[in-house]
Order: C-alpha cells, then sequence, then structure tokens
C-alpha cells in the first residue's frame, strides 16, 4: 500500500525561495521535507524538516540525497540528470521526470521539441559558436539566447547589427527571430500520474527592461475567453506531449496580430504563479504536492483580482538587506506580503514579492504601482 502523503518524505533539489513557498504550503499536509542547496544560508534552510548543503550538480550528492526521500523534486533545472536517472531506475519517483527536465534544460532542444510537435513558436536557428553566429544569415535584429543556463533575463541577448556580433556568446547557442509583441502571458497547467490535468486562469506579465525579468503579474487576464482558451489549450497539449507529472509553466507571447507563440517551458511552480496563494481557490505549490503525490487537482480558478510584484534588489545596493517603507505597505488592504529570507541583497536580486488582491480591477494595479515606487530593498 502507497504511502499517505502524510506520511511521505519529499526530497526538493533547490533550497530558494520557490522551495521555500513549497515548504510552508507542505506543512499543512505534515509532510517530511528535505532539501538541498550549495547555500549554507539558503531561504528553505530553517524551515525544511531536513537541509543538506551540497552541491546540486554533482552525480553522488544528488544520488545519495534522492535516497532519502520517498518523492523528488526540483525548484531550479540546473541539477544533476544522470542521479535523478539512476534513482529513477531504482524505483524512485522523480517528477518533473528527468527525461522531462533534461529536455527543458537545453534551449535548443525545447525549441526542436516545439518544432517537431507544431507547437507555435518563434523561427529560430541552432548555432555552435561566434563564428556560426556570423556565418548566419538571419535578419537583424534578432535574440541570442545561450542553450544552457540561462534565468531571469542572464543568457539572453539582443543582436541589433553585425558590431553587436563582436560580444555575442562564443557557446552553443539559438538565434531567435524577434517577436513583435503585444503582451507576455503565462499558464500554468497540473498534471497529475493518473493523466488528470487542469490549468490555472492565464495571466498577463509586464517586464523590467533593465533586469530583463517579470516586474508586474495580473490575473485574472482580460483578453478575450478565445484567446485564453487557445492559450490553456496549447499549454495542456504540451504537458500531454511531454507527459509530465507535476507543474509546467508555460510562457508566451501573444503577438500584434492576436496569435499566441510559446517562449519557454518550466516544469515547476514559477515566478508566473506566485499570486495563486491569495489570488486563486488553490495555489500552485499546492497544486504541485497534489500532482506530484497523484492526488486529486485542486479548484484552479481565481477567487478575485490579483496583481503580483516582484521585489527586486534596488541599483547600487549590496549588502545586508532593509526593507524601506515596509510599515506603509502593511498599511494597505489587500496587500500580502512575503520575503524570501535572503540575508543579503544585490541589485535585481529577487528578495520577495507582494500580492495585491481587490475585487476593483483598477485599484489593485493602482495599489501595485504605488508599492512598486515605495518599498525598496537597500543595504
Amino acid at each position: 500500500m502507497a504511502k499517505q502523503i502524510s506520511e511521505s518524505r519529499l526530497g526538493i533539489l533547490g533550497g530558494g525561495q520557490l522551495g521555500r513557498m513549497l515548504i510552508q504550503e507542505a506543512i499543512n499536509y505534515n509532510l517530511t521535507t528535505l532539501v538541498l542547496d550549495p547555500d549554507t544560508e539558503a531561504p528553505c534552510k530553517h524551515i525544511a524538516n531536513y537541509f543538506e548543503c551540497g552541491s546540486i550538480t554533482d552525480f553522488d550528492t544528488v544520488y545519495k540525497f534522492g535516497k532519502k526521500a520517498d518523492i523528488i523534486t526540483i525548484e531550479i533545472e540546473k541539477v544533476n540528470i544522470e542521479a535523478l536517472e539512476q534513482l529513477e531506475r531504482e524505483g524512485k519517483l522523480v517528477y518533473p521526470q528527468p527525461r522531462v527536465i533534461r529536455l527543458i534544460q537545453d534551449k535548443g532542444v525545447q525549441k526542436q521539441f516545439f518544432k517537431e510537435n507544431n507547437i507555435p513558436t518563434a523561427t529560430f536557428q541552432l548555432v555552435g559558436s561566434r563564428e556560426d553566429i556570423r556565418n548566419t544569415p538571419f535578419h537583424f535584429p534578432y535574440i541570442l539566447k545561450q542553450r544552457r543556463d540561462g534565468y531571469d533575463g542572464k543568457g539572453v541577448m539582443r543582436i541589433s547589427s553585425p558590431a553587436d556580433i563582436e560580444n555575442a556568446f562564443d557557446a552553443p547557442s539559438l538565434i531567435e527571430e524577434m517577436v513583435d509583441f503585444e503582451k507576455e502571458i503565462a499558464v500554468i497547467v497540473a498534471r497529475n500520474s493518473n493523466g488528470d490535468v487542469k490549468t490555472f486562469p492565464l495571466v498577463e506579465m509586464e517586464f523590467n527592461a533593465e533586469a530583463n525579468l517579470v516586474e508586474f503579474l495580473i490575473s485574472p487576464s482580460t483578453y478575450p475567453e478565445s484567446l485564453q482558451q487557445k492559450a490553456e489549450s496549447i499549454a495542456k497539449n504540451i504537458a500531454a506531449s511531454l507527459n509530465v507529472t507535476g507543474l509546467l509553466a508555460v510562457e508566451m507571447f501573444v503577438t500584434r496580430d492576436g496569435d499566441i507563440l510559446v517562449n519557454e517551458l518550466a516544469p515547476r511552480p514559477h515566478n508566473s504563479g506566485h499570486h495563486t496563494i491569495e489570488g486563486n481557490y488553490v495555489s500552485q505549490f499546492e497544486q504541485h504536492l497534489r500532482a506530484v503525490f497523484n492526488l486529486p487537482l485542486g479548484d484552479t480558478r481565481s477567487v478575485t483580482n490579483a496583481v503580483m510584484i516582484n521585489l527586486l534588489g534596488e541599483k547600487g545596493h549590496e549588502g545586508i538587506a532593509k526593507y524601506s517603507s515596509l510599515e506603509k505597505i502593511l498599511a494597505l488592504d489587500g496587500a500580502y506580503v512575503h520575503l524570501y529570507g535572503k540575508k543579503y541583497t544585490k541589485p535585481f536580486r529577487k528578495m520577495g514579492h507582494i500580492t495585491v488582491v481587490d475585487q476593483n480591477r483598477e485599484q489593485a494595479i493602482e495599489k501595485a504601482n504605488y508599492i512598486k515606487n515605495t518599498l525598496k530593498v537597500i543595504s
């Protein structure tokens, strides 16, 4: 007989804020959590039942850690796949499955998967070096992405002219057509091992151009129902094609002419789902637990309008974090503060997020703008 969730040990590779919020939800299920992270002061350290400081990319460390858990999951893709594959061969449950993580670790393989499965995405070409880029007849401007290890805007650059190629990545990368998009959107889809599937309502994202990461997220979307259903259908089709267990965040563009193009995938809880803690009947973190433990999936509907603001370290500040004007934010109705337990701040580091919920969408956006301009992470 399979163990109940409250009798199980969940191993999490990565001890950052996503793991921290997953543990905060796991506590409600009396679930025992084990975390592996290379940072001695990782955000998960003080709330996990067991914390181990060690490399998540080293075979032996990941393998030995995984042996201690009943189910293994991730909060970051940059993990040792070979160790997870070995654990899976030995009967350990690893969700998302190692083959899914392997595909998503390499943006080139990910794009080829889109092409092979008729998933709409921007035109692209794979390149192996800077010299390859020089010899590629691709129209300027275009986007250049490193195939591996890019995240939160790192490993991505715009190439506008031949002169820019001098500073281009000299590593396996992909060239991608510049998409004339109206908005970036995301759909998070959950799938358990029974094959039950549920999507969270589509969200709209606004980016910090300088840091190239999400600054604002607005839920639910005001796009027409037909477009929302199309985006949710694409997300479900990708989850089915991957046969994934767990959460899958599908980031997409809405083009100027109303088409949808898939940008990237993340097989785990994601920044585009933080608002669900207060804004939806079930949060993305609880849904991930339900999915990996093959439990009935929760009600993903929005409860009300929710706007999420990423709390980023201020430019010019590096050192022990201080939160300026926090008391002003706590005076706002419907503002929920989530600090990530990171002792040190640096420019554009994700230090927390605030979610504003309000029955009036415009008021929620107005409060979010006030928070963005008022609450600062300084040193």
